[in-house]
């Protein structure tokens, strides 16, 4: 029987890359562990996930929260290092 670290060490994600996508998508670890292993392998789903921690990084500055900001610019900067075949948004 696999556990869930078992999943989240074959998915190519970090804790807390996987805990932005859920965040994202409102749902429980699991879903967004399976969201995001399928969205890492799938053509431009890299791009979405970026997409995804982004949107997540504008919505704690409108709610006016800078430390979970902070933390998500960290998540968003980890992911780009460790997938670099997309461009960084220099807006944020």
């Amino acid at each position: 029987m696999l556990t869930y670290q078992d999943c989240l060490d074959m998915c190519d994600l970090t804790q807390e890359e996987i805990d932005a996508i859920a965040e994202y998508e409102h749902s429980d670890s699991i879903h967004a562990l399976a969201t995001g292993g399928f969205l890492v392998q799938k053509k431009g789903g890299e791009r979405m996930i970026r997409r995804m921690i982004i949107d997540d990084i504008r919505q704690a500055q409108a709610e006016g929260n800078k430390s979970h900001e902070s933390e998500l610019k960290q998540v968003l900067v980890h992911f780009i290092k460790t997938h670099p075949n997309h461009e960084v948004n220099k807006s944020l």
